[in-house]
């Protein structure tokens, strides 16, 4: 789960994921990533067989409908996906909320509907990675992030917002920093960084018993997975996504 402000790179980070992955589009910004895409809607039938031609699989999510339909496929059929990846969940909890209330007032009853339906698709989709024939490798999670008292954290809303981060086995604050060139004469470059540790001021943590560092340098997820598990996750080609500074969501 992987949570900061707005335009610091959370969407470029996400698919840096093993592939073929399959990208749950739900703030629209999968057009402005550095992916060979292919669309999928599967409301109408089934993914798209990898064919060499594309790396992630874009299901747009208008609707909760379409997220839940999506993880029946791949919690009851077989799929050549490694990695699922959901931008964001914070924007996915509206489309639940829109389903539950339309844009009217939520009501007491609607709020506690909304709590059950919302943390068990979270728990739900933790557990694919653990699914009996086919796990997945990664799921990725994004999210903004919100002032909660002098703390950033997830931006969710009621009481997932505090269930949320003991669900997962890593929740980084993704953020830039200014690092001094090594020339005095060159400006300082910017570079993205994954906060992996609880402070006082952030939301972070992990539970891969510290085999990740605090501070993670220009992060990437299937790096990351070779770290946590050594010669376990399949070494897949990145070669087409571009770790560079290219503005993510």
């Amino acid at each position: 789960l992987v949570h900061g402000h707005s335009k610091v790179g959370k969407s470029t980070l996400s698919v840096t994921a093993p592939y073929p992955r399959l990208y749950l589009d739900v703030e629209s910004a999968s057009r402005f990533l550095p992916i060979n895409k292919v669309e999928w809607n599967p409301l109408e039938g089934p993914p798209p067989e990898p064919d060499g031609t594309w790396d992630t699989c874009v299901v747009y999510v208008r609707d909760y409908t379409t997220m839940e339909r999506t993880y029946q496929w791949l919690n009851q059929h077989d799929h050549h996906f490694k990695s699922l990846i959901i931008d964001s969940i914070s924007e996915l909890q509206i489309r639940l909320q829109e389903k539950v209330a339309g844009r009217e007032q939520m009501q007491m009853q609607q709020w506690g509907e909304m709590l059950r339906a919302f943390s068990g698709l979270l728990r739900d989709l933790r557990d694919l990675t653990m699914h009996p024939t086919n796990p997945l490798e990664a799921l990725v999670l994004t999210a903004m992030t919100v002032d909660n008292g002098g703390r950033l954290s997830p931006y969710l809303q009621g009481q997932v917002k505090v269930q949320a981060p003991y669900l997962f086995d890593v929740v980084g604050y993704l953020y830039k920093e200014q690092v001094p060139s090594s020339n005095p004469e060159q400006p300082p470059t910017t570079v993205r960084k994954l906060l992996t540790r609880d402070q006082p001021q952030f939301e972070a943590g992990e539970r891969v018993g510290g085999r990740l560092p605090e501070f993670i340098e220009s992060p990437n997820i299937e790096e990351m997975l070779d770290t946590v598990f050594p010669n376990t996750v399949s070494n897949t080609s990145t070669e087409n996504v571009s770790n560079d500074d290219s503005e993510g969501n």
